[in-house]
C-alpha cells in the first residue's frame, strides 16, 4: 500500500484521511450517528394529475377513435412519421405523445420485442421515457422555443442515429407558437425526415399552425371527455386513494372540468385537500362558488313566471352560501339552453346522465315555456354575462338587475303574440286594409311584414325607369348619371327628352342614344331641354321611402308594438316589390300612354340639342 504524505498509509478514497473510526470525533469525543437524510422523493407529493397519468391506450379514456386508429396502425406496420395531435387542454395530447414513443421503442421483458401498441413497461427503454430521461425522445415546449435558431438545432440533432432506442421521437407542444420563420425551417424536415425519427406535434390552436404544416401530418383531434367518463374516472381514483364523496360533488367537478381530464383532476386534489377523506356537495360548491343546482332552479322558476321578490331572495341565499354572481348568471345561461332542449328533443327526458331533478323540474317548466320566451331569456342572459363581467362594476348588482328585467318582460308578450292577437278578429286595433287601385299598396299579413304586388318586366323600354334599368349592369357609370343626374321629361318609343344636372358627362345624350339602339334593335333620339321634368330617380326613391316609413308608423300593429316596448324604434321600412331604386313598378296605363302633348312631334323652342346614335356632341356642349 502507498504510503501517506508523512509515511502512513494513504486510504483508498483519494488521498483523504480516513473518517473517524469507533464513533470517536475529532478530538476523541464519542460523535453521534448522522441522520439520515431523506430523498425529496419520497416525500414530495405528487398530484393526482401525475399520479394516475395514463402510460398505456388502455388507460386513455375519451379517445376511442384515437386509439383504434393508432392500433390498427401499429398492427398494419403503417405508423406515420408526423402525427398531430389538437384538443383542448387536459384531454391527452401530450401522454398520447409519450405512449406512443414508448410504443415505439419497448423491447418488451425479454428485451426481444419490436414496436407494440401495448408497451410493457418494465424494459429499459419504458422506464426510461417514463421517467423523461431517455436520450432519443425529447419533449420541446415550442411556446419557450420558438425561434429558427431553436429549429435550427433541432435539425442537427435529428442527423444522428438514435444514441439508444429503437426511434428517435420528437414531441413538440404547443406547436402553433412557432414563429413564421421557424415553421418554414420545419417544413422540409418534416416532409423528408431523417431515418428512425417520428415527429409527434401538440397543439389548442389548430387554425394557427400553417396548412403547409398539417398537410404534411396525420391530424387526429382529441375529443372533449364527456361528463359520464369523467365521473366515472374521478370515482375510480377517489376509491384507490381511499377517499369517499358524494355522487352530487362528482358530477358538479365533472361539469366544472369542461371535457378536461387534467383540469378536472385538479379540482379534485383541491377538493380533497379541502374535505379529507369525505368530500361532500356543500364543499365541493362552496370550492368552486357554485349555486345549488336545486336553487338555480329555483331562480330560473321565478324569473321566468315573473315573481321578482322571490328571485331577488333566492339571489340572497346563494350569496351567503358563497356562490359567485357571475356563476350564477352562466348557469342561469346554461339552464335557458337546457330548458329549450327539453322543449325541443322529448326523448331527452329520459337521457340518465342527467341530474334527476332535471329531468323532473327542468322537463315540467321547459313544457310551461314557448320557445320564443326562452330564445328571449338566452339573449338577455347572455347579454347579462357581459354586463356583469364589466370592470368596475358591482357583480351582485349586475346580476339582480338581470334578474329584474328577465321578471319583467315575463309578463310582456313575445313580438310574435303580440302581432298575433292585434290581427284576429275583434282585436281593440284591428289591421288596416290594404288601399285600393294600382299596384304597390301595402296589406296586413300574419307577420305584420307590408307586402307588394310585383310587376311583370317588359322587354323594351316604354318608360324612363325601364330605360334605366336597361342599362343596370351592362353600362354601370351610365347607369349612376342616369339615376342620380338626369332629370326626365318625356319618353315615347324612340325617343327621350331630359335635363341633364351639370354632374353629368358632356356626351351622356349620345351614351344613352347609341346603348338603346344597340339593346334594341331600333333608333333612338335623346333629345337635351332646359325644362324642370320630374325629380331624378335617386330624389323619388328617397321620397318614397320617407313615405313608407310614415304610412307604417301610423299603422295600428307598429303603433300597438311601439307601446308594448318602450324605446323600440324604427330603422327602415322595406317594400319588398319595390324595384332597386325604392319605387313601387309603374302601372300598366303610364306605360303606354301617349304623350301626344307632353310629346310634340318636334322639340320646344327651348331645347338645346337632339342626338342619335351616330351623333357627337358639339364642342361647346
Amino acid at each position: 500500500m502507498a504510503s501517506g504524505l508523512f509515511g502512513d498509509d494513504a486510504p483508498p478514497e483519494a488521498g483523504l484521511p480516513e473518517p473517524p473510526q469507533d464513533g470517536d470525533g475529532l478530538f476523541g469525543e464519542v460523535a453521534a450517528a448522522p441522520a439520515p437524510v431523506a430523498r425529496a422523493a419520497d416525500t414530495q407529493y405528487r398530484v393526482l394529475a401525475r399520479k394516475y397519468r395514463p402510460s398505456t391506450f388502455g388507460e386513455l379514456i375519451g379517445q376511442d377513435a384515437l386509439v383504434r386508429t393508432l392500433r390498427n396502425a401499429f398492427a398494419q406496420n403503417r405508423v406515420p412519421h408526423a402525427l398531430l395531435l389538437t384538443g383542448v387542454r387536459g384531454v391527452g395530447k401530450t401522454t398520447t405523445a409519450r405512449i406512443i414513443a414508448r410504443a415505439l421503442n419497448c423491447i418488451g421483458p425479454d428485451g426481444t420485442g419490436g414496436p407494440t401498441v401495448d408497451p410493457c413497461g418494465v424494459c429499459a427503454e419504458c422506464r426510461a421515457i417514463l421517467a423523461d430521461r431517455h436520450p432519443d425522445v425529447q419533449e420541446l415546449d415550442a411556446a419557450s422555443n420558438n425561434g429558427v435558431d431553436d429549429v435550427r438545432e433541432l435539425r442537427e440533432r435529428l442527423r444522428y442515429r438514435p444514441a439508444q432506442g429503437r426511434n428517435k421521437v420528437l414531441v413538440l407542444d404547443e406547436v402553433h407558437m412557432l414563429s413564421s420563420a421557424a415553421f418554414n425551417a420545419l417544413l422540409k424536415t418534416l416532409e423528408e425526415p431523417p431515418a428512425q425519427v417520428v415527429f409527434v406535434l401538440a397543439t389548442t390552436e389548430l387554425r394557427k399552425v400553417p396548412v403547409t404544416i398539417r398537410s404534411r401530418c396525420q391530424t387526429h383531434h382529441l375529443r372533449r371527455v364527456s361528463q359520464a367518463e369523467l365521473h366515472a374516472h374521478f370515482a375510480r381514483i377517489l376509491g384507490l386513494e381511499n377517499v369517499a364523496a358524494e355522487d352530487e360533488a362528482l358530477a358538479m367537478i365533472a361539469r366544472a372540468a369542461e371535457g378536461s381530464v387534467r383540469d378536472g383532476l385538479s379540482i379534485l386534489d383541491q377538493a380533497i385537500a379541502l374535505g379529507g377523506d369525505s368530500i361532500s356537495a356543500e364543499i365541493v360548491r362552496e370550492m368552486l362558488g357554485l349555486a345549488d343546482r336545486g336553487l338555480v332552479l329555483d331562480v330560473m322558476e321565478a324569473v321566468l313566471e315573473g315573481r321578482i321578490a322571490e328571485a331577488l331572495g333566492l339571489m340572497d341565499r346563494a350569496h351567503e352560501r358563497g356562490a359567485d354572481p357571475l356563476v350564477l348568471i352562466t348557469d342561469l345561461l346554461e339552464y335557458a339552453h337546457l330548458l329549450t332542449r327539453f322543449r325541443l328533443v322529448e326523448t331527452l327526458a329520459d337521457d340518465r346522465s342527467l341530474p334527476e331533478e332535471d329531468r323532473t323540474r327542468g322537463v315540467a317548466l321547459a313544457r310551461r315555456m314557448s320557445i320564443p320566451v326562452l330564445g328571449r331569456a338566452w339573449q338577455m342572459l347572455l347579454k347579462g354575462v357581459a354586463e356583469v363581467q364589466q370592470e368596475g362594476v358591482d357583480r351582485r348588482a349586475a346580476a339582480e338587475m338581470v334578474l329584474i328585467r328577465l321578471a319583467h318582460v315575463a309578463e310582456l308578450p313575445t313580438p310574435g303574440d303580440l302581432i298575433k292577437r292585434l290581427t284576429q278578429p275583434g282585436a281593440d286595433a284591428p289591421p288596416r286594409a290594404a288601399p285600393e287601385g294600382g299596384g304597390g299598396g301595402m296589406r296586413a299579413v300574419a307577420n305584420g311584414a307590408p307586402v307588394m304586388q310585383a310587376a311583370p318586366a317588359l322587354p323594351n323600354p316604354q318608360s324612363f325607369r325601364d330605360v334605366v334599368a336597361l342599362a343596370s349592369g351592362r353600362k354601370p357609370m351610365l347607369h349612376a348619371h342616369l339615376v342620380h343626374s338626369v332629370h326626365p321629361i318625356a319618353v315615347a318609343p324612340g325617343r327621350i327628352e331630359l335635363r341633364p344636372t351639370p354632374a353629368a358627362p358632356r356626351d351622356l345624350a349620345s351614351q344613352l342614344a347609341a346603348f338603346l339602339t344597340e339593346q334594341t334593335g331600333a333608333r333612338w333620339t335623346v333629345t337635351l331641354s332646359n325644362a324642370e321634368g320630374e325629380p331624378t330617380l335617386a330624389e323619388l326613391g328617397r321620397t318614397a321611402a320617407a313615405d313608407r316609413m310614415e304610412l307604417v308608423r301610423s299603422h295600428p300593429i307598429v303603433q300597438a308594438v311601439l307601446a308594448a316596448f318602450p324605446g323600440a324604434v324604427m330603422d327602415a321600412v322595406r317594400d319588398q316589390a319595390a324595384d332597386a331604386y325604392g319605387l313601387v313598378p309603374e302601372t300598366p296605363a303610364a306605360r303606354t300612354a301617349e304623350p301626344d302633348e307632353d310629346f310634340p312631334d318636334f322639340a320646344p323652342l327651348d331645347a338645346d340639342f337632339a342626338y342619335t346614335d351616330d351623333d357627337t356632341p358639339p364642342e361647346d356642349f
